[in-house]
């Protein structure tokens, strides 16, 4: 993922009101259930901080995430970086009502350059990434709500 890539952009729809959908992608329990299940904390306020690792094969990358934007209901952006590795992001969940109900769109824009050695790091993977947990993961946990 590089500074000069456009942004990562996942969106879907789902059969949810925008309240649903804004608890599922800001309370940290349901968070934990279709995201990343070792959260720690996490609060929909401007400067929240959190971190947690998250291991791939052999790595770790320890994700530190901080809430830089936020209109309640609407949209909410995290600064995400990983402790010792080089890049920058910054990851936007964006909320509208359709008709039939709410869709999503998660963008995520590339500040500095990410190393291009790691394969998780490349654009193709972090895409697959956002597809994975938001239109398999995310819909199939609103599904049940």
């Amino acid at each position: 993922m590089l500074k000069n890539d456009p942004p990562i952009i996942t969106q879907e729809s789902f059969n949810n009101s925008i309240s649903e959908v804004w608890k599922a992608i800001t309370n940290c329990e349901q968070m934990k259930a279709w995201f990343f299940y070792n959260i720690p904390n996490f609060e929909a306020k401007i400067g929240f901080k959190t971190q947690f690792n998250v291991k791939s094969e052999n790595r770790d990358f320890l994700h530190l995430w901080k809430v830089i934007d936020l209109v309640p209901n609407k949209k909410i952006t995290t600064n995400w970086k990983y402790e010792n590795i080089k890049g920058d992001s910054n990851v936007t969940f964006e909320l509208n009502e359709d008709q039939k109900g709410t869709t999503l769109t998660v963008t995520c824009e590339i500040l500095e350059d990410f190393p291009q050695n790691i394969p998780e790091f490349k654009t193709e993977s972090c895409q697959a990434g956002w597809n994975y947990f938001i239109k398999d993961r995310l819909k199939n946990y609103l599904t049940l709500l």
